[in-house]
């Protein structure tokens, strides 16, 4: 059996990972362009501290506990590089009354999902304490279970253990689906055709106009988001949890003294790569206004990212209506690091034939119109 996996980012590598561990024959497919959301996103796992509904919220939780697994695999492969890191997160703000609902809401999570770990309330002294640069009016309700990965890193990962197979090859270029008697029976590539039983769509914000040709839409539509790092030269930012404050923007912390600031979240914008003046004001006057101790901190680089957004929000997972040899894992919206690598793992599941573990009657491409 082949499976052709088209794309590298975390759902496709992830995909390709579990299914070359199980000695299935894969062909990795990647195509060079600027904006994948993998390489871009913060990387903040902490799906308790998220505001998402019942089918967004169940769906990353089980992606959460999928990282303890997925990181234990490839270390099984000798990759330890992942970045995968629990730290603790805070939910921030100045009103009291918000903090108290969120704590509510955050010990309620916690005793469905013990992997969110302590829920604890801080006063602006504790939560400066563990973020230093926090705006002193600030507090915090902190859970203990939150995490941050680097994208590129986990990612380069999971392509290393799957490609260190003999089973799986990797290729480059634009791909077209082949047609063939009324099913997707591969892709084709400047130079090469190449046949597979079943076909795996991780293209991301891409998707679109991989499947234009089968007259079916995925719903999904390029969302661009600007990110910002911060240096922060000689400072320990380790073990410095990840901050969330009431609006969609959030901080970030790795261990070489950087913190990452984001998000803006673009729509109508297509695949403009560009940091724009507004798009970094933006970043910037959310980021220092709730942690105006970044104010010196060194402009390392700001990074663009086109997120697979959906109408409803959810990710679309799961089989093509009328082409059951062609599976999608894209439309992750902002939560593609957190869902993407359990995605994968479903995928690869789902392309061998396995029942789903996982109820995904929600996630279908069904529920949008076709073309």
């Amino acid at each position: 059996m082949r499976v052709l996996v088209i794309g590298t980012g975390i759902a496709g590598t992830s995909t390709a990972f579990h299914l070359a561990r199980r000695g299935v024959e894969v062909v990795l497919l990647a195509r060079d362009q600027p904006g994948k959301a993998t390489a871009a996103g913060a990387g903040i796992v902490s799906p308790w501290t998220t505001r998402r509904d019942e089918d967004e919220y169940r769906l990353a939780v089980k992606g959460a506990a999928h990282y303890r697994e997925i990181v234990r695999l490839l270390a099984e492969e000798g990759e330890t590089g992942t970045s995968f890191e629990v730290m603790g997160g805070m939910m921030v703000s100045a009103d009291d009354t918000e903090l108290a609902g969120l704590e509510t809401k955050l010990r309620d999570r916690a005793v469905a999902d013990p992997l969110a770990g302590a829920v604890t309330r801080l006063d602006s002294a504790q939560a400066r304490e563990l973020f230093p640069p926090l705006a002193p009016d600030l507090r915090a309700v902190h859970v203990e279970g939150s995490g941050r990965v680097d994208g590129r890193r986990l990612s380069a990962a999971l392509l290393a253990s799957a490609t260190s197979r003999t089973t799986t090859r990797l290729v480059n270029g634009d791909a077209k689906l082949l047609l063939r008697g009324g099913r997707v029976a591969g892709a084709e590539i400047p130079g090469e055709t190449i046949e597979a039983d079943v076909v795996v769509v991780a293209t991301g914000a891409w998707t679109e106009e991989l499947l234009a040709p089968l007259g079916v839409s995925s719903g999904v539509n390029p969302s661009r988001g600007q990110i910002t790092h911060l240096g922060l030269p000689g400072v320990d930012t380790a073990r410095w949890p990840v901050v969330l404050p009431p609006s969609s923007h959030y901080l970030l912390a790795f261990g070489d003294s950087r913190v990452v600031a984001g998000a803006t979240r673009e729509t109508g914008t297509g695949f403009d790569h560009r940091v724009t003046a507004a798009g970094q004001r933006e970043v910037l006057e959310h980021a220092l206004a709730v942690a105006p101790g970044l104010a010196d901190a060194t402009l390392l680089e700001t990074r663009v990212g086109f997120r697979p957004a959906t109408a409803d929000g959810l990710p679309v997972i799961g089989a093509v209506p009328g082409h059951p040899e062609l599976l999608l894992a894209t439309g992750f919206g902002p939560a593609g690091l957190t869902i993407g690598p359990y995605t994968g793992s479903l995928v690869a599941g789902l392309a061998l034939g396995e029942p789903s573990e996982f109820d995904l009657g929600a996630y279908g491409v069904g529920r949008f119109s076709p073309r």
